[in-house]
């Protein structure tokens, strides 16, 4: 015979209301409460109706993942944390893939479709026209941007003009001097900043040194490894090639290096590189990096989302700053040559 929420309520020393708001994670229900009411429903393998819960609150237990991406890293880890938090708390993930950035040709992302579809919604630093954005606005859900700040929304993200110079800081103190920054297109934005803000970051702390980089050491890349090997290439083909790279990604740097050991360079013998993530990969190819918190950055997007769709309105409006860090390993290290 199944369990039934009274099976939960008669267990748990309280009623079936509080069981129900227990399990929804609303205020209105303490933090201990609702650690007893979870602790005994799994106890006894309690299943929530959804349909049930559905018609009781008029919610649909479901939020929105939109992305541009799915098999790239920092979006396939983002996922999984906003994915893992809902469905402690007995709501689904409904996945949205935008593809590619919203341009030309492209059919655009139409968020209308999930009217009445969704109580919520997390946006993976998807590269939102304006037409766009005003649609994501007139459905009128809880929604949290992970990576970006939107006007209106909530967001996580982090610093990533100092994450751009926490980067360009440590190789010019390592004594570089022939900084390139390899990332994104600064012309093709949208509502997506973080190649613009990265490229800022290494601009700022170079000028800062009293240094001004050349134009062609801005070298523009997808967040890819095989977008990094071309842009090295071009690089490592300038008349005065750079002695380190700047990369807007971990991903982007293994391409970095990819190209300079294919050149007969060594790194970081004759060419340093740092990244941007610590991505699974980054330890094992001893990249030094500035580390975000990438799975954190999702997993608090959620509870943001979760919270307001709950009734705590206090945090409709709420911006979170992810700490970053420099993680230093194998592929940075003074300039061989150390002339200015």
């Amino acid at each position: 015979m199944p369990v039934r929420i009274e099976d939960v309520a008669r267990a748990a020393g309280v009623s079936t209301a509080t069981v129900s708001r227990a399990l929804r994670g609303l205020p209105s229900v303490s933090t201990d409460t609702q650690e007893t009411v979870r602790r005994v429903a799994s106890d006894l393998g309690y299943v929530v109706s959804r349909s049930a819960s559905s018609l009781a609150t008029g919610k649909t237990l479901t939020v929105g993942v939109v992305t541009p991406y799915v098999r790239r890293w920092f979006f396939a880890t983002a996922i999984e944390a906003v994915e893992r938090e809902l469905r402690g708390v007995g709501y689904d993930a409904l996945l949205v893939g935008v593809g590619e950035p919203m341009t030309g040709d492209v059919a655009p992302f139409r968020p209308e479709v999930l009217q009445g579809r969704v109580d919520g919604m997390v946006i993976l630093t998807a590269p939102l026209t304006g037409q766009e954005m005003d649609g994501v606005r007139r459905l009128a859900v809880p929604t949290a941007f992970v990576g970006v700040a939107v006007s209106g929304t909530m967001s996580v993200r982090v610093d990533d003009v100092a994450v751009g110079r926490t980067a360009t800081e440590h190789l010019i103190a390592l004594g570089h001097r022939r900084i390139a920054h390899v990332g994104g297109d600064p012309e093709d934005q949208l509502n997506y900043t973080t190649p613009l803000d990265r490229r800022a970051g290494w601009l700022s702390a170079m000028r800062q040194a009293g240094l001004e980089p050349p134009p062609w050491y801005g070298e523009t890349s997808d967040f890819t490894a095989p977008g990094g090997h071309r842009a090295m290439q071009r690089l490592l083909a300038l008349e005065e090639p750079p002695t380190a790279v700047f990369a807007a990604s971990d991903e982007i740097a293994f391409g970095v290096i990819r190209a300079a050991r294919e050149a007969g360079l060594g790194v970081p013998g004759d060419v340093s590189v740092v990244g941007v993530d610590d991505h699974d990969l980054s330890e094992t190819m001893g990249l030094t990096t500035v580390r975000q918190p990438v799975f954190e950055q999702g997993q608090v997007a959620a509870q943001l989302v979760l919270a307001v769709i709950a009734g705590d309105s206090s945090r409709r409006h709420e911006h979170v700053l992810a700490e970053t860090r420099l993680v230093c390993r194998t592929t940075t290290a003074a300039p061989a040559d150390t002339s200015p």
